[in-house]
């Protein structure tokens, strides 16, 4: 599928480890330059020789940089300016959860997952939007999740972040109706990655209450949402098995979610 596609510049958050890896890995053939961003310098100097073992030509660029830190995320991105960096693919990858009931969470780390899942997302989204219509050209694609049509106990400001993820994708394809610019927000299930690890409190090392059939490989997440890409779609739920969960969610009345998740698993004791 990635025959079709090529990028000046890719830039991709969250790129040390999970989704964003497998989009790095995915996409090096196809673009000419690509901007990894994560707080792990040893895991993007992996990656980044990785990559141009593979790929000789592709000018890799990597930043350790705490999106969640608004000062750092200003200073990274007037860098890039000042760089005259102008990625035409814009991978918002770069995301956390907190698994367990609101009223006893660490608020701190409630509000570091609002900083990066929607603050940091919309910070660079509108920082690079503007050299993407001065080009006339340009992709985004915003990591979310099936949680963002499903308000979900025990992840209840996870799934509102995406949420909002989710509706700011529609909304500001919308405005770009006109342009050659592509707005797509990727909605997967529960996927394998490093994401339930920091998900869960303390000392608790359980894994997050799900059913393993609704798992899909990263390869596959990365996969389709790169042929939705190519196809122009506005929304992608990787996996027919999350596509059709999606479809079945949004047809239940919201007094059936409010029973349907009144059955949910919870973590054990």
């Amino acid at each position: 599928m990635t025959e079709t596609l090529h990028y000046r510049s890719v830039m991709i958050t969250g790129a040390s480890a999970g989704l964003g890896e497998e989009f790095a890995r995915q996409l090096a053939g196809n673009c000419d330059q690509m901007i990894l961003i994560a707080r792990r310098e040893d895991r993007l100097l992996q990656l980044a020789s990785d990559l141009k073992q593979g790929n000789p030509h592709l000018d890799v660029l990597h930043f350790a940089v705490d999106l969640i830190d608004r000062e750092a995320r200003t200073a990274f991105i007037q860098l890039l300016a000042d760089h005259g960096a102008r990625p035409d693919l814009l991978i918002n990858n770069a995301g956390m959860g907190d698994y367990g009931e609101f009223a006893e969470a660490d608020w701190p780390k409630l509000e570091q997952m609002l900083e990066l899942n929607i603050n940091a997302l919309t910070h660079l989204t509108h920082a690079l939007l503007p050299s993407m219509r001065e080009l006339e050209f340009g992709d985004i694609i915003n990591v979310s999740s099936l949680a963002s049509i499903l308000p979900i106990p025990d992840f209840a400001v996870y799934a509102a972040t995406k949420a909002y993820v989710t509706s700011f994708s529609e909304a500001i394809r919308m405005e770009l109706a006109e342009s050659d610019i592509n707005v797509m927000a990727l909605c997967p299930g529960p996927v394998h990655t490093e994401f339930g690890t920091v998900a869960m409190r303390g000392e608790d090392k359980n894994k997050i209450p799900g059913n393993e059939f609704f798992y899909t490989p990263k390869e596959v997440v990365v996969a389709e949402a790169i042929s939705g890409l190519i196809k122009g779609r506005a929304r992608v739920y990787p996996s027919w098995k999350i596509g059709l969960a999606a479809i079945a969610i949004s047809a239940i009345p919201i007094i059936g979610i409010r029973l349907l998740m009144g059955t949910r698993p919870r973590r054990e004791a």
